[in-house]
């Protein structure tokens, strides 16, 4: 029952949001009007837009960072610098951590709702089980990896764990671990785009290496206990 009232929810959100932005022209200015104020790369018009909107400015960035699942070539770190650059670092890094954490959560939700199934169907049943497995052994810190990478696909790893059915806990947990050391970096290289931009590489680079050597260690403790 739990089931399918997380399918009927996930469903109403997101028909929800789609029908909104067609029928109801004042969100679907405000949506429209958002991604032309992130894109023009205006620092000061995009503070004073979203502090603009006084107590609800931090719902509306929240409602990107939730609405960049169906926007893919949308980065999803650039909502996360715009929450830095109008309310601080502090004001930032929360607001940041809670918009990806409703993110991650309907995408995994997504995941859920379309099925193990529909992914076997696309990467074939001997790949899905490879991939399964691969979550089971070293889901967690891949779903970091992704978190903390600012230049891999957050979106698409939740909505893998969804259809993989990772357990919920396990995989907020996993994201929460790798969103909040990004957040608290972008909060503190905001100020300086160039420095923000070599930061972003180095927290990415670092994530993968690390992730790698994790698991090039794990396999080979494997293979000598064999």
């Amino acid at each position: 029952m739990a089931k399918k009232i997380s399918y009927i929810t996930t469903a109403t959100i997101i028909l929800g949001l789609v029908i909104a932005y067609f029928t109801y022209p004042p969100f679907g200015d405000f949506i429209d009007k958002s991604w032309d104020i992130l894109l023009s790369k205006d620092e000061e018009r995009i503070r004073d837009y979203f502090k603009g909107f006084g107590f609800w400015g931090p719902v509306a960035i929240v409602i990107l960072m939730i609405l960049q699942i169906f926007l893919v070539v949308f980065p999803s770190w650039l909502p996360m610098i715009v929450a830095v650059m109008a309310y601080g670092f502090i004001g930032g890094v929360l607001i940041s951590v809670t918009g990806v954490f409703l993110a991650s959560s309907l995408g995994y939700a997504i995941g859920r709702l379309l099925g193990e199934d529909n992914l076997a169907k696309v990467l074939g049943k001997k790949k899905n089980k490879k991939v399964n497995n691969m979550v089971e052994e070293y889901g967690f810190w891949a779903i970091a990896l992704f978190r903390v990478s600012p230049f891999l696909s957050n979106d698409a790893i939740s909505i893998i764990a969804g259809m993989l059915t990772m357990g919920y806990r396990k995989f907020i947990l996993a994201t929460l671990t790798g969103i909040t050391p990004l957040a608290i970096a972008i909060g503190y290289f905001a100020e300086d785009p160039n420095t923000l931009k070599n930061g972003l590489y180095w927290i990415g680079g670092a994530g993968l290496l690390g992730y790698g050597i994790y698991v090039y260690v794990d396999y080979t403790n494997r293979k000598k206990q064999k």
